[in-house]
Formats: C-alpha cells, structure tokens, sequence
C-alpha cells in the first residue's frame, strides 16, 4: 500500500509553538485525513513532514528548507509564511519575491505538481494579547496587505488557497483560540485551520 507523503513548510504556525504535537494544525490534518471515508476504505497510512520554526521569515524558511533536504516527490505540500517578515517591518516587494521562489519551490517538491499545493494565508496576530497597546489596526492591514501578496502569487502559479485569516480574528472575542503564550494559535484554532483545508487535501489525494 502506497504511503502519502505530506510536506508542511513554514513557521511557528505550522510548528505549533505552544500546543502539543499532536494539535498541529498539519498533524490534526492527517488525522482528519485519516478517518475521512476514503482514507479508511483504502487503509493509506499519511508521512507528514514538516520543515518549519517559529519566527522564520521566508528567507529563514528556504535556509532551513536546504538543512533539512527534503528528498523525493511529496503528494501534497503546504506552505504558511510571512508573518515575521510582517512582523520585523521588512518590505512587502522583498517577501513577494521570495515567496514567489518558495511556491516554485513547493511545486518541484510536489513532482511539478501545482495542484497538490496548498498556501494558508497568514493570520492576524493583532487580534492577540500580546499586540495589546499596539496599533492593532495598523496590524490587520499589514497583514492584509502582505495576504493580497500571497493570494495573487499562488493564484498565478495554479495553487490551492485557504484564507484563515479571517478565522484567526475570531480570536478577538474566543480567548480559547489563543494558546497559554498569548501569541500563537491553541489546538482549537489550529482545529478549524484544518478542518477548512480538508476538502482540498483530500480532493488532492484521491
């Protein structure tokens, strides 16, 4: 029985800073994988890997990509970057560029493939306790901005997108959708992150 193999690239949100392994958003994707009908007619196990640390930016990302020298062809690849180059004030033409090689980049771990990625638009952390007494304004629209970005690149390249970020707002008023960090996202937020990619992996997968 052929193995699925799942590459997860980018930072403390596909990490999971703060929550346990298993509330991963990539992880409870597999799951959720996994007991969805098909999956369990067919009994395939799925490999996640995921190639990701908090606070990389997209450099950080493909510097750590070339470390961990992912090898052979991945069945589906997901891809969440940008928000610590949001974060750190670095320039939104400069994440563009790099975000485009990154897709490339996916895509040539996907066999070529730009139907078996999938992009997750970054969420808003100013939603958080930990932006209280910033310009949480200020904050949605960066994010805003560097989403449009990100949208309109894997849009040109025949990429799946899942737009989490307006999930992540919901945050403002579900203290439970925040970890104990007052940053990152709890295992529930990372819940709903993977039920909305769901039926785009498992279309991929089929």
């Amino acid at each position: 029985m052929k193995e699925i193999r799942y590459l997860a690239l980018g930072d403390s949100y596909t990490i999971g800073e703060s929550v346990p392994e298993n509330e991963r958003w990539p992880n409870q994707l597999v799951e959720l994988l996994k007991s969805s009908p098909q999956f369990e007619r067919s009994q395939r196990e799925v490999e996640a890997t995921i190639i990701a640390r908090t606070g990389w930016t997209t450099s950080e990302l493909w510097q750590g990509i070339q470390a961990a020298n992912p090898q052979g062809t991945y069945d589906l690849v997901s891809l969440l970057i940008g928000v610590n180059n949001q974060y750190r004030g670095y320039d939104i033409h400069e994440y563009r560029e790099e975000f485009r090689f990154l897709l490339g980049k996916a895509i040539e771990y996907a066999g070529g493939n730009a139907s078996h990625v999938i992009v997750l638009s970054i969420p808003d952390w100013g939603v958080t306790p930990f932006a209280s007494g910033r310009d949480r304004e200020q904050i949605a629209n960066d994010i805003d901005a560097f989403n449009a970005v990100n949208l309109e690149e894997s849009r040109n390249a025949g990429i799946h997108y899942v737009d989490v970020t307006p999930v992540s707002r919901e945050a403002v008023n579900d203290p439970v959708l925040v970890a104990v960090d007052g940053l990152h996202p709890s295992g529930k937020m990372y819940a709903a992150w993977a039920r909305l990619a769901l039926p785009i992996a498992a279309e991929i997968l089929e």
